[in-house]
């Protein structure tokens, strides 16, 4: 994405916001097009992760938009490709920064790729659209904690965002989809599906499908 359009959407999320950066130099965008290394840029390359981290300073996040354009290591789906990039990883956390990974998802709605790159992440979340999406309502998707270490209760509960532009600024609705989601499981339960189906036909753990059944049945609803 050009550096103008990236900085066009991050002057509409701050004017939505009632915050102010405490300093400018808060938060800093690094386009490709306006980098030495360009579209060259591989962070498998031990070169090119150096670069990046030479204008980390005295960051505590670093976002990297995407994996498909930023790392190329041989095949996708070969766990070994990623082991470079991994280990940059660790080495990153050793640091005390943080790192935003964003992915694509393949068939069937999952990362793409070889799912190794998981391993060493605190946290994956998954956006995907509602059953009843349209594509006129631009930015409205539901978001997954399929993966989340030391998040629990209420705040690991999947949630609906949608982004509506009023005024120039983009503002953010959320909705939790906790009775959605025990509608779902209250309807696949009935229809005889089995603890390990509803859990991947709804992208949760069987855990949490089993707590959320246990949930039903104290309300008469199984």
């Amino acid at each position: 994405m050009p550096q103008e359009l990236l900085q066009e959407r991050a002057q509409a999320m701050m004017a939505a916001s009632a915050c102010e950066p405490p300093h400018p130099d808060l938060f800093r965008l690094l386009s490709m097009d306006r980098q030495e290394l360009g579209i060259s840029l591989n962070l498998a390359l031990a070169a090119h992760q150096q670069a990046v981290e030479t204008e980390l300073g005295h960051a505590d996040l670093l976002i990297l938009d995407n994996i498909s354009t930023l790392v190329s290591s041989g095949r996708e789906n070969d766990a070994e490709s990623w082991n470079e990039m991994q280990g940059w990883l660790l080495n990153l956390r050793r640091q005390g920064k943080t790192v935003l990974l964003v992915h694509h998802a393949g068939r069937g709605e999952n990362a793409r790729g070889t799912s190794k790159r998981e391993d060493v992440l605190d946290t994956v979340i998954q956006l995907k659209h509602p059953e009843d999406y349209e594509g006129e309502q631009g930015a409205r998707f539901e978001v997954h904690l399929t993966k989340a270490r030391g998040i629990h209760g209420n705040d690991a509960l999947p949630f609906e965002a949608k982004l509506d532009v009023i005024n120039g600024r983009d503002v953010w609705t959320c909705n939790t989809l906790r009775d959605k989601i025990l509608d779902q499981i209250e309807v696949l339960s009935q229809g005889g599906g089995t603890v390990r189906e509803i859990a991947e036909e709804l992208h949760l753990s069987k855990s949490k499908v089993q707590r959320l059944q246990a949930k039903l049945r104290a309300e008469g609803r199984l």
